[in-house]
């Protein structure tokens, strides 16, 4: 097993997966502290590195395409203090970060776990129930609806339609743009039926963000929508496949036609086929037994 302790945080390798527990140094940023304690599995890591510096270095995992919602969200605009996947370590701890790296890239090599992206999240996403407070109003999430609520600061025309409630099923995308210098960013939600080109602070199915330190925290609620949502990776399910009509196609041996309900199985069972699909097609087959 290897371990390292740094103020930032614990990292810990047994061989299958990278144990994160972030530290209570007050450097630690709000949303690495909120997320808590982290799992990473082995088939998620696409690599390990560290990076030496004068007084500290940085031990970094970085996972594979579309493992992690979090990431996914984000789009690569996590900043520094953020990213739960980067410790800072000291000088006199290099020799234990790069004796991490070293087991952490021969269980990868070994299990030959690649780079490529995934089609499935592996990484959970933030707990639910999950709620934040920061900018124009605060966003709750349940795993079925997103409630957004204003406060004092919320332009009036946004806030005189209340409290907005939106089923996860009506998602179809959520967008987190954290604030930078002078620019305002937000947490917003697409909504099905319903399009919006209206700045965030006059969009009721978004919240306003100014960079203030809850801001992060923002990111939770958004990567809890995201991993519950379809993943952008996913595989297009086909259409059934389509048989002539009984009568219609010349006979077919009894073996051909089994062989054609076991496929049409392995289809369903793998989600390429729903269960209506399959329903139809099976009984297409079986009118020719």
């Amino acid at each position: 097993m290897a371990e390292i302790i740094q103020k930032d945080g614990t990292w810990s390798f047994d061989g299958d997966s990278v144990r994160i527990v972030p530290g209570s140094d007050k450097g630690v940023g709000v949303l690495r502290q909120a997320l808590g304690e982290l799992n990473v599995p082995l088939e998620a890591i696409a690599g390990v590195s560290y990076e030496p510096g004068r007084k500290s270095g940085r031990l970094r995992l970085r996972l594979r395409g579309g493992a992690d919602p979090l990431l996914q969200l984000a789009g690569g605009r996590l900043k520094e203090s953020w990213d739960p996947y980067a410790l800072s370590v000291e000088a006199d701890r290099a020799g234990v970060a790069e004796y991490f790296v070293d087991e952490v890239r021969n269980a990868l090599l070994i299990e030959q776990i690649g780079t490529d992206q995934v089609d499935r999240y592996l990484m959970p996403g933030p707990s639910i129930p999950v709620t934040a407070s920061a900018g124009d109003g605060t966003a709750e999430f349940d795993g079925d609806q997103i409630r957004l609520s204003w406060n004092w600061k919320t332009e009036d025309a946004k806030a005189s339609g209340g409290p907005r409630t939106i089923s996860i099923g009506d998602v179809e995308g959520v967008d987190w743009l954290p604030a930078a210098t002078l620019e305002s960013g937000y947490l917003r939600f697409t909504v099905a039926r319903i399009s919006s080109s209206a700045p965030a602070k006059h969009d009721p199915h978004a919240i306003d963000l100014w960079g203030f330190r809850k801001d992060p925290l923002m990111g939770l609620v958004g990567a809890a929508v995201v991993a519950r949502l379809p993943h952008p990776y996913a595989p297009k399910a086909s259409a059934a496949p389509e048989l002539p009509p009984a009568g219609t196609a010349p006979a077919e041996d009894h073996d051909t036609l089994l062989r054609r309900l076991r496929e049409l199985g392995e289809l369903h069972r793998s989600g390429i086929l729903t269960d209506e699909e399959f329903s139809t097609a099976k009984q297409a087959v079986l009118k020719r037994l």
